[in-house]
C-alpha cells in the first residue's frame, strides 16, 4: 500500500499531462516554450543595442537618426515613411531612442516571464523594426532580420499548427540557404573542404577557443567542413519528416550552433536558432521525454491565446504570402529567376524584414586586415584608440562577448575589407573623435586623450594572424601583425584638407 501511495502522484501527473495534451493542439507546449525563449532573445537584443544606441545613432553619435531621416525625407519624399518603417518619424530625439529600447526590454521581459498576449508580440516586432530601420549600417545583420521574421510569425503563433509549419519552413530556409550559398559562391576553400581554419582566424570576433581549433589537424578540419555541409544541406530536409526524425534533426542543428558559439561571437544568432529548433518538436515528444512532473508543470503554465474572428482566413493569407515570397526569393538566389509580380512583392516587403534571405560566410576572407585608429596633437606622435573587443593588443586574448554584439567593433571588421569611400560611416566616426563626443568615446575601451580631443586622427591598416604555439610560448602574444599601409590619412577639424 505504501508503494502504491508513493507512485500515485507520479502516475496522476503523467495522466494529467497526457489528458491535457490530448485536448490541445500538437505544439501548444512547444509554442509556449518558444515564445518564452523568443522573449529572452528580444530582451538581449534590445539591451545590447540600447547600451550602444547613443554612440551609434544618438544626436552626438556616429550616424544620428534625426539626420538620417531628414535626408531620407529630402531624397525619397513621401515614400520615406514606407521605405524606412520606424517610430522615430514621430520623434527622433535621444529621449525617444531611449524610450524605444527600454520599452522593448520591458515588453520582452513580460513575454519571457509568461505573458501570452498578442499585443506584446506586436509591440516587440514594431519596436525592434523601428531600431533596425533607424540603425543604418549598424543594424543590417542577418540575425536582426531573423529576429524580425521570427517575431512577425510569432504574432500568429498559438492558433493552429499552420504557423508552426511556417516556422519549420523558416528553419529549413535558414539552414539550407546557409549551406547552399557556400556552394553557389564557388568559393575555393569551401569546395576544397579547407574553409574552417581560415574562418577561425579571420571571422569578425573569434573566441579564445578559435585559436586552439585553428591548430587542430587537417583531417579534423576537413571532417568539420563535411559536418557543416551535412547539417546545412541535408538535415534541413528532415524538418518536414515524422516526429522521431525531426527530433534528431533538431539535435544536429543545435549541436552545430553550439560549435559555432564556442569558436565565434555571433550575438544572439545561435540562441535564436536553437529556439527555432523547439518548434521542430511537438507535445507528444515532450510527453514521452520529460519527467511527468515537469510535463504537468508545463501544461499548467501553458495557455493558448484567444482565437480572433477570421483566424483561418488570416492564416491562409499568411501561408500563401510567406510561401510565395520565400520561394521566389530562393529561386532568385539559385537560378537568377526574376518575374515582375514577384519582384514587386519582394521590393514592397523588404523594408519590413518579414521574409529574408539567409546565408553566412558564402565566401571566406583569407586574410585578416585590421584598422587601427590613432590620434595626435602634433602630427608626429600618435596614440591608438583601444576598442573593446576587436583584435588590437597582441597580448589580449580573443574575448567572450556573445550574446552581446559590439556593433562598432563588428563594423570595423567590414570596413577593413574595403576602403573608406565604400564605408563612409567611418569618416563620421573619426569626426566624432575629433569632437570628443562622449557617447562615441563610450563605445571604446580606452580614450588616449582624456584631457581633450586630439587635433588629428588617422586610420592605419595592419594584417593580423594567430600566433604560432612557439610564438605564444615565447612572447605571450595571441596575435602577430604586419603593417600594410594607410587606410585614412590624417584628418583635422582645423585643417579641412
Amino acid at each position: 500500500m505504501m508503494t502504491a501511495a508513493r507512485e500515485s502522484p507520479s502516475v496522476s501527473c503523467a495522466d494529467a499531462a497526457v489528458s491535457t495534451a490530448s485536448r490541445a493542439s500538437g505544439c501548444d507546449i512547444c509554442s509556449w516554450i518558444f515564445l518564452r525563449l523568443l522573449g529572452g532573445v528580444y530582451l538581449i537584443a534590445f539591451a545590447s543595442f540600447g547600451v550602444q544606441a547613443m554612440g551609434l545613432i544618438g544626436s552626438r553619435g556616429i550616424l544620428p537618426v534625426a539626420d538620417f531621416l531628414a535626408g531620407a525625407r529630402t531624397y525619397i519624399g513621401s515614400a520615406a515613411w514606407r521605405e524606412i518603417p520606424t517610430l522615430f518619424w514621430l520623434n527622433s530625439s535621444d529621449g525617444a531612442i531611449r524610450a524605444v529600447w527600454i520599452l522593448g526590454m520591458c515588453l520582452a521581459a513580460v513575454q519571457l516571464f509568461g505573458g501570452n498576449w498578442r499585443a506584446v508580440r506586436i509591440g516587440l516586432f514594431v519596436l525592434y523594426l523601428s531600431l533596425t530601420s533607424a540603425g543604418q549600417d549598424f543594424m543590417g545583420y542577418q540575425w536582426d532580420g531573423l529576429l524580425l521574421e521570427s517575431g512577425f510569425l510569432a504574432i500568429f503563433l498559438g492558433s493552429s499548427m499552420t504557423v508552426v509549419w511556417l516556422f519549420r519552413w523558416l528553419t529549413f530556409r535558414l539552414m539550407f540557404m546557409s549551406g547552399a550559398v557556400k556552394l553557389l559562391s564557388h568559393d575555393a576553400s569551401w569546395r576544397a573542404f579547407s574553409a574552417l581554419p581560415v574562418h577561425y582566424q579571420t571571422q569578425p570576433l573569434p573566441t579564445p577557443v578559435a585559436w586552439y581549433f585553428y591548430r587542430l589537424p587537417e583531417w579534423f578540419q576537413r571532417a568539420s567542413v563535411g559536418f557543416v555541409f551535412f547539417v546545412e544541406l541535408l538535415v534541413p530536409i528532415l524538418v518536414f519528416a515524422p516526429r522521431w526524425i525531426r527530433s534528431r534533426a533538431a539535435f544536429l542543428i543545435v549541436l552545430l550552433q553550439l560549435l559555432i558559439a564556442v569558436t565565434g561571437n555571433y550575438a544572439f544568432f545561435n540562441l535564436l536558432t536553437v529556439a527555432l529548433c523547439v518548434l521542430l518538436l511537438d507535445d507528444t515528444w515532450l510527453t514521452r521525454t520529460l519527467p511527468p512532473k515537469s510535463m504537468a508543470w508545463l501544461m499548467r503554465m501553458c495557455s493558448r491565446p484567444p482565437r480572433w474572428p477570421g483566424v483561418r482566413q488570416v492564416e491562409a493569407f499568411l501561408t500563401i504570402f510567406i510561401l510565395w515570397t520565400s520561394c521566389f526569393q530562393m529561386a532568385r538566389a539559385f537560378f537568377g529567376f526574376h518575374w515582375t509580380p514577384s519582384d514587386a512583392v519582394l521590393r514592397f516587403v523588404a523594408p519590413f524584414s518579414v521574409v529574408n534571405g539567409y546565408g553566412l560566410f558564402a565566401v571566406m576572407t583569407t586574410t585578416r586586415p585590421e584598422i587601427i585608429v590613432e590620434g595626435s596633437n602634433d602630427g608626429e606622435h600618435w596614440s591608438a584608440y583601444d576598442f573593446r573587443y576587436k583584435p588590437e593588443d597582441l597580448r589580449r586574448a580573443p574575448p567572450w562577448v556573445a550574446p552581446h554584439q559590439p556593433r562598432l567593433d563588428w563594423q570595423m571588421w567590414f570596413a577593413a575589407l574595403g576602403d573608406y569611400q565604400s564605408e563612409p560611416w567611418i569618416v563620421h566616426f573619426l569626426a566624432r573623435l575629433l569632437e570628443g563626443s562622449p557617447d562615441v568615446l563610450g563605445l571604446l575601451r580606452e580614450n588616449p586623450f582624456p584631457n581633450g580631443p586630439p587635433r588629428f586622427v588617422r586610420a592605419q591598416m595592419y594584417e593580423y594572424r594567430f600566433s604560432t604555439p612557439e610564438e605564444r610560448r615565447a612572447t605571450g602574444d595571441w596575435w602577430q601583425r604586419d603593417f600594410k599601409g594607410e587606410y585614412i590619412p590624417a584628418l583635422s577639424l582645423r585643417a579641412p584638407q
